[in-house]
């Protein structure tokens, strides 16, 4: 393997300082692109210029759909017009839809063994369904409802167009330990983050018609999230074929008495009818994708994404998400004015760069999931790197060792160990920028590399770095405002994404894919 640009570039540097790089002609040292010539356009004046704009009081908090938020994508493609950075799509727009829709409470008649059930009351749709009804003369109970190969609660049971009935939590051994996990430690079948996921795609993968999901702890939350206009979205079309409730104590024990000490699974003789009408309402969001054509190598793209949507307004205050995720989003602009200014001097990256800013993050990372699970730009298969910004502006208070020059990253090692060790050589080349692998650990009780968009790419088997530091107290609060950003640290580290986007795009080879995972 040659050697990479970047160690060139950063010997050349050692080469053509001061007056003598100002009048240097040899023509060799002068055909190779010096990249911190580029990284020194990213500045903290003009960042904070940027920010104190897109993350004002003006554009209402940014929440996907209203008009904040089309403040913002207007925002960003006049940015890209300006530094004549070309639209991503074939058709010269600059915007991307993404078709969402808004859940609004469905419409459910359910009674079971005769008796009827309310909604909010007794049960709550946990996901958008489509139209239907369904009547059954028994239920089966799948226990847990986990499908692994430590554990499986569905073998011997066959549940394909049945109701099933499970229940939270997962196995422990007579010595404490969980079944799963060998150890003290949770899977993702009692974590809060996964455990709802986790097991209604289990269940739907084998083909259950409607799961009755009995999480005791979780039941009041979960009915006042799910049981009115909240504001929950979803990509719009994507409504299961299978219906999904979380119900309360009495209708699980008016099912099924024992619930909460059984061990076996078995199917139980419960009749029960279900009436469901979906009243969601269909809208457009976007997501915002520019674009740099490589030299060489131009059916090669590096991603480059943030989130450009926020909380919107509540109770009469403005959620103005200055770091979260307005940080990210003048970085993505900054380093795509640094990669145009390389262009004009001649320098066009080998690879292309792809400039995307997508929607409703905050509402389940849809945006990125329509791109790479609907609608890509550009085929996953050509997708060489994600480089995901998520909070880079400020810093953890519950960091209390280290300096304040710092970044956590996640998942640069989870399916290429070259894009880690490439990182790394970067910065150490460049920035030396503390780099924080805290959350990179697969038990990370937080779960952050499931949390952002580059996990859209990560599980198309597309290597990932996601940029971010930490969380604070003004973290989905109104007081995350542009005045408590760090801006030299934001400038750093908006410097440390463009040099390992520079060396992924101009190095010989495409970073090798080692870890995949299926």
């Amino acid at each position: 393997m040659r050697k990479s640009v970047f160690i060139l570039s950063a010997t050349l540097l050692a080469f053509s300082c001061g007056s003598t790089q100002e009048k240097q002609t040899a023509t060799k040292a002068t055909e190779i692109a010096n990249p911190m010539e580029y990284a020194n356009t990213i500045t903290s004046a003009e960042l904070k210029e940027m920010l104190y704009t897109y993350a004002s009081d003006e554009f209402e908090g940014r929440l996907t759909g209203e008009k904040g938020q089309k403040m913002a994508v207007e925002y960003l493609k006049q940015q890209y017009i300006t530094m004549d950075v070309p639209a991503a799509k074939a058709d010269g727009n600059y915007f991307q839809d993404v078709p969402l829709e808004v859940m609004e409470a469905p419409k459910v008649n359910l009674t079971v063994n005769g008796k009827t059930y309310k909604m909010i009351d007794d049960f709550v749709s946990a996901s958008t369904s489509k139209n239907g009804s369904l009547t059954v003369t028994d239920i089966v109970f799948a226990d847990y409802g986990i499908d692994d190969e430590n554990y499986n609660s569905y073998n011997n049971l066959a549940v394909k167009g049945k109701v099933v009935l499970i229940r939270s939590g997962e196995p422990k051994k007579a010595d404490g330990n969980y079944v799963i996990s060998g150890s003290d430690e949770s899977s993702k079948w009692s974590n809060f983050r996964q455990e709802y996921a986790a097991k209604r795609d289990a269940a739907k993968e084998r083909g259950a018609a409607a799961v009755l999901f009995y999480y005791p702890e979780i039941y009041d939350m979960a009915a006042q999230r799910f049981g009115g206009s909240s504001g929950r979205m979803s990509l719009r079309g994507n409504t299961d074929d299978m219906f999904y409730f979380l119900i309360n104590t009495d209708l699980a024990k008016a099912i099924m008495p024992t619930i909460e000490t059984a061990t076996k699974t078995e199917t139980l003789t419960v009749p029960m009818n279900l009436e469901y009408i979906n009243a969601s309402n269909e809208f457009i969001s976007e997501n915002v994708a520019a674009f740099i054509k490589g030299s060489e190598k131009p059916d090669e793209v590096i991603v480059l994404s943030a989130h450009l949507d926020h909380m919107g307004i509540e109770d009469g205050e403005i959620f103005n998400g200055a770091d979260d995720d307005g940080s990210g989003t003048v970085a993505i602009i900054e380093i795509a004015e640094a990669f145009k200014t390389a262009v004009k001097n001649g320098h066009r990256p080998k690879r292309s760069i792809l400039f995307l800013h997508v929607t409703a993050e905050e509402k389940g990372l849809l945006g990125s999931r329509y791109y790479t699970d609907t609608d890509p730009i550009f085929p996953l298969a050509n997708t060489v790197a994600n480089l995901n910004i998520d909070m880079i502006g400020r810093t953890d208070p519950k960091r209390t060792e280290g300096a304040d020059n710092y970044i956590y990253l996640i998942g640069s090692d989870k399916l290429s160990q070259e894009l880690h060790d490439i990182s790394e050589e970067v910065n150490k080349t460049y920035m030396n920028i503390e780099l924080d692998y805290k959350y990179n650990d697969d038990n990370d009780p937080n779960r952050f590399y499931y949390r952002s968009d580059h996990y859209n790419f990560a599980k198309n088997n597309i290597p990932v770095i996601f940029y971010f530091n930490g969380t604070h107290d003004d973290y989905h609060r109104p007081s995350d405002t542009p005045d408590k950003i760090r801006y030299d640290l934001l400038e750093n580290r908006t410097r440390l994404v463009f040099y390992t986007a520079w060396e992924l795009a101009n190095r010989e080879n495409r970073i090798i894919v080692d870890k995949i995972k299926e």
